[in-house]
């Protein structure tokens, strides 16, 4: 058994498609219109036919209150792997993104939290070792 889909419940799929494929640098696998919504998935380029992500829409109504206590109590809805979070930290920052957490090193990993401007916080994480 292996991991083949992973969601982020977003609140506006089409900025989320911005988001993550021009600031976070994944690419668009899949974009099927469903009704008022998409089936809308990105892949990491290094691994396209690996773990999709799923840019949920988050109009379930019990979808606001989760997101939002997540983010009041600083804690990442997500993580994904990096190779150095520093690097990505100043590469993200310049080009505006906000982070809640800078890089801080929690022994075996070295992680940063930052706002994916869709209602979700989103850590970094390199292994270190």
């Amino acid at each position: 058994m292996r991991i083949n889909l992973a969601s982020v419940l977003v609140d506006d799929q089409e900025k989320a498609l911005r988001f993550y494929t021009e600031v976070l640098g994944f690419v668009k696998k899949h974009d099927v219109p469903l009704g008022e919504d998409r089936w809308l998935t990105v892949v990491s380029p290094q691994d396209p036919a690996g773990t999709e992500l799923l840019l949920e829409p988050s109009s379930h109504p019990a979808v606001k209150p989760f997101k939002d206590a997540l983010v009041a109590d600083g804690i990442p809805y997500t993580s994904f792997a990096v190779d150095d979070v520093k690097a990505e930290f100043e590469r993200l920052r310049g080009l505006g993104v906000r982070f809640t957490q800078e890089p801080a090193d929690m022994g075996p990993v070295i992680t940063a939290v930052l706002d994916d401007t869709c209602g979700n916080l989103i850590q970094i994480a390199q292994q270190v070792g």
